[in-house]
């Protein structure tokens, strides 16, 4: 026996129906896919953004740190070329010292003795 026309359309009618429920559940889905990658994107741009000030930051901070260094070095390099100098100075101070230790024992202490170490007295 085959179907009255009455039953194929409502049969034909419940398919349509199965149908748009069925594109409407798709729909939904995309919507919702297309939700949740928008809010990805979102947070990616974020996450991008956020990478970018701190890779700025740190590029900055390193650049200072740079600057702190080279100043440190500048003033070491100054420091050792005083110490340097202090030193040498000192050197020259003590030999001028020892010269002036040598004078003095030579006129004032051994008066009377001539440059071979012999008394110039005469008895």
């Amino acid at each position: 026996m085959h179907p009255s026309p009455s039953e194929t359309g409502a049969g034909t009618l419940d398919l349509v129906y199965q149908a748009a429920d069925l594109f409407r559940g798709i729909e939904d889905r995309v919507r919702v896919s297309e939700l949740r990658a928008e809010a990805a994107e979102r947070a990616q741009v974020d996450i991008i953004n956020a990478t970018e000030r701190k890779l700025l930051d740190a590029s900055k901070a390193l650049e200072e740190a740079q600057k702190r260094i080279e100043g440190q070095q500048d003033r070491l390099m100054a420091l050792e070329l005083r110490a340097e100098t202090a030193e040498a100075e000192a050197r020259d101070a003590k030999r001028t010292l020892e010269l002036v230790d040598d004078a003095i024992r030579r006129r004032l202490l051994l008066p009377n003795r001539n440059a071979d170490g012999r008394s110039t007295d005469v008895t």
